[in-house]
């Protein structure tokens, strides 16, 4: 947004207030316009900035709509519209409780108002073809009446489940029968496959009939209609884009489809949410499992196994930020609401409300949809949001993990709710919401400093007394936010905080009978936790390096690894520390460092006299030797089996010549 605005505020007939000057600081607006019916009586002075240079910003976004139509009239009548945009403030801070604070209220219209100057991230987007292929899978009945209601847009086939009656073959689709057995893709690009497929046979006489029976088929199209009634061929699958699944029993469910499944023919763009960096994923090495943390949490079924890393299917991915919230390394982020973009947006916001009230506010995640349509109802209806409560929407509540919550507690703010839609939310980020308690608890706060909530807990004064610490620098990633937050939360940490299983932080323990420092996990780990000693057999441990993939544990070929999540915020956890290490065999020959010397002396003790090779004999002491006294002794020994004769004199020229 440039410099030349104009900011135009509505008290929404008298029903809120607003503190003018600091809207306007807050909006980097030139100059700030007051009005009391701004969508009615007083319309015209929107059409009169509309009509000038300036930039506008309208403070109303229950009216945007009307507000867009006028920018287009006026466009139609001069030719010319000033920029529009149009933000919320009365719903999320006006409209508050009776007893609320005005001074807090307007603080919070204020922060609202400067988080939305900051700048969008733009989501690359990719283009889909859809040819309107469309399979229609169910019930005769219900198949046939939906090929019906869709066949003049799109190319129907119909793949019955049932033995029901076909009166007349159509030319406007196909029928066949059969039973579908799995499904892949999305929109433009399904893969079905079918066991017992019997084409429709149309010629002759009588009542149509079906042909030879198929054992397996596959099919492709890119319209999917799944009317059988039963569980859905994907999960999530209303996330998927192109496949509409109903209960064929449920009345008007069939009209609700059609309306939209006629519509996807041409050419549609599919925002791509996620950016991935194969480089940095600690899925597996070298065929060992590691990490599988987005696999886990995908609820699209987008995410799959390729080798050492994932790949991320962008037509399934429908943007939750599930996986982003949990990778450990960054691997995965998201284009349109980057965990940048969130700790840039959240600090502001706790700078802005702070600067006004000297106090430190609460936070509320909460969706663009459900969430938003719930806060618009508590606040004409109820007591609307606490004067402390800052709300952020985001289009998925999946995408909020603990390093966000972490990060908002680094911005100051005393408590952080998230507003669950329905109990796949609160499931969904039950994990992370875990993870951030037990943080707060090794920080000698209380738990209850992030919770998951209900909709009317939003009108709830905040009653939590926890410490709240000085705004932390939030620089760096996911981790290193976390890290320093947690740091300045407690004025000490003696030990690490222990942390619940599937933890991103973490040590390892090495059991020391068992490992024979052969440095597998070394070679394999995935983010340089585990490394070696260049003069001795040793293994060197990073902690804060540590994501907890678990593929040293996987590596190792003795057990002698187990994970220990916890987060150590000491600068130790900064250096590399031994966890395990011994001396070196010395060659008997020559003294030479090779092996270790444990190792050594193992397979020494069960060779010799146990095998025939080392019985009465001196090749136990080839095991000693290092690799090139070894191959000496096995040529040149009294009696070593690959000895050749004793070497001729070399003769020379002056052999000749005597003779």
């Amino acid at each position: 947004m440039t410099a030349n605005k104009t900011l135009l505020l509505c008290s929404c007939d008298q029903t809120q207030t607003f503190n003018p000057q600091a809207l306007q600081k807050a909006a980097a607006a030139a100059q700030v316009i007051t009005a009391d019916q701004l969508c009615g009586t007083e319309l015209n002075v929107a059409a009169e900035h509309l009509s000038a240079t300036n930039e506008v910003l309208i403070a109303c976004g229950q009216q945007s709509a009307l507000f867009e139509r006028l920018s287009e009239e006026v466009y139609a009548e001069i030719n010319h519209a000033a920029p529009l945009h149009t933000i919320d403030i009365r719903d999320r801070a006006g409209w508050s409780a009776p007893d609320a604070k005005p001074e807090r209220q307007h603080a919070k219209q204020a922060a609202l108002m400067a988080a939305a100057q900051l700048p969008a991230p733009i989501a690359p987007a990719k283009t889909i073809q859809s040819n309107g292929v469309c399979c229609i899978v169910g019930p005769t009945e219900q198949a046939i009446r939906m090929a019906e209601l869709v066949h003049d847009e799109l190319g129907v086939t119909c793949v019955v489940t049932d033995a029901g009656p076909i009166q007349l073959p159509s030319a406007s689709y196909d029928v066949a029968k059969g039973q579908l057995t799995s499904a892949h893709g999305a929109l433009g690009n399904f893969k079905l496959e079918f066991a017992h497929l019997q084409t429709l046979h149309p010629a002759g006489r009588g009542e149509p009939g079906y042909g030879e029976v198929k054992l397996a088929a596959r099919s492709e199209c890119d319209v999917f209609i799944d009317l059988r009634g039963g569980a859905p061929a994907f999960p999530s699958h209303e996330k998927r884009n192109g496949y509409f699944w109903a209960d064929p029993m449920k009345t008007g469910e069939l009209e609700r489809i059609a309306l939209t499944a006629r519509e996807r023919v041409g050419e549609f763009e599919k925002t791509v949410y996620f950016r991935l960096e194969e480089s940095l994923c600690a899925h597996t090495r070298a065929s060992k499992s590691g990490c599988t943390r987005c696999l886990d949490v995908c609820p699209t079924e987008a995410i799959f196994s390729a080798g050492d890393h994932i790949q991320i299917d962008s037509d399934i991915c429908a943007g939750c930020g599930s996986c982003a919230a949990v990778c450990p390394t960054s691997a995965i982020t998201m284009n349109e609401t980057p965990f940048e973009a969130i700790t840039r947006t959240v600090e502001v916001m706790a700078q802005v409300y702070r600067e006004h009230t000297g106090e430190s506010p609460r936070l509320a995640f909460h969706t663009l949809g459900a969430g938003a349509d719930a806060i618009a109802n508590l606040a004409r209806y109820d007591d609307g949001l606490a004067d402390d409560l800052l709300p952020i929407g985001l289009e998925h509540i999946d995408r909020v993990g603990h390093a966000e919550i972490m990060a908002a507690f680094g911005a100051g703010y005393a408590e952080v709710l998230i507003l669950a839609d329905h109990e796949l939310d609160r499931r969904a980020v039950a994990a992370e919401v875990e993870l951030a308690q037990a943080l707060l608890r090794g920080t000698h706060n209380s738990p209850s400093r992030v919770r998951v909530i209900s909709a009317i807990e939003l009108c709830d004064a905040g009653a939590n007394a926890g410490r709240v610490s000085d705004p932390v620098l939030l620089v760096g990633g996911r981790r290193d936010i976390t890290r320093v937050t947690v740091a300045a939360m407690s004025e000490k940490i003696e030990e690490p905080i222990p942390l619940p299983a599937g933890a991103p932080y973490g040590a390892i323990a090495i059991d020391s009978d068992k490992c024979t420092l052969c440095l597998a996990c070394v070679s394999l780990c995935p983010t340089g936790a585990l490394g070696d000693h260049a003069d001795r057999p040793e293994v060197q441990f990073t902690e804060n390096a540590c994501v907890q993939c678990g593929i040293c544990d996987s590596t190792c070929p003795e057990t002698a690894i187990t994970l220990q999540p916890r987060l150590d915020v000491s600068k130790a956890a900064l250096s590399a520390r031994t966890l395990h290490g011994e001396d070196p065999f010395e060659c008997i020959q020559c003294g030479t460092p090779f092996g270790v010397a444990s190792t050594i002396n193992r397979i020494v003790e069960k060779l010799e006299n146990q095998h025939w090779m080392y019985t009465n004999s001196d090749n136990v002491q080839l095991i000693k030797m290092c690799d090139d006294c070894r191959v000496k002794a096995q040529f040149h020994g009294d009696s070593a089996p690959l000895a050749g004769g004793e070497r001729p004199r070399i003769r020379t020229t002056d052999d000749y010549l005597d003779s």
